[in-house]
């Protein structure tokens, strides 16, 4: 529990730093995206290989903590859509508070879906069979 919560603390650090800083790369961009797979779309098909790479697995990484990090600090949070659940609520607080509050940033709905997609899979990998190490299922009595 110890590692998992400075796991978190890390990774809030990581996350700040990451997307609450202001970006010259977008600052060119005047509008938020709420249209799912818009931007995603724009970056396979009108961007460098290694930036569409560097955007699209960056989000996609950035969601794989929540995923591993949920079911050990939270036992409640344990399963497929309660991670998404999750995941969603919270990526898109981050999201609206970049588009707000800091400069050359926007809310982007393919951030949220690609950090939700991540944290499926950091689920599914790993966090599915870490919260079940670090807190079992109690057997009821009925069960014995």
């Amino acid at each position: 529990m110890v590692v998992a919560f400075v796991g978190t603390v890390l990774f809030g650090a990581v996350l700040a730093r990451l997307t609450l800083e202001p970006s010259a790369a977008s600052a060119a961009l005047v509008h938020s995206n709420v249209r799912p797979g818009h931007s995603i779309s724009a970056y396979l098909g009108g961007t460098s290989t290694i930036e569409a790479v560097r955007q699209l697995g960056g989000n996609l990484l950035m969601g794989v903590p929540f995923g591993v990090l949920l079911p050990v600090l939270l036992p409640p949070a344990r399963g497929l859509l309660r991670v998404a659940v999750v995941t969603v609520a919270l990526m898109t607080l981050v999201e609206l508070t970049q588009g707000a509050l800091v400069t050359g940033r926007v809310f982007d709905i393919d951030d949220v879906i690609l950090n939700t997609a991540g944290a499926l899979l950091g689920y599914l990998f790993i966090g599915l069979r870490l919260g079940r190490a670090v807190h079992p299922r109690r057997r009821h009595w009925w069960h014995r």
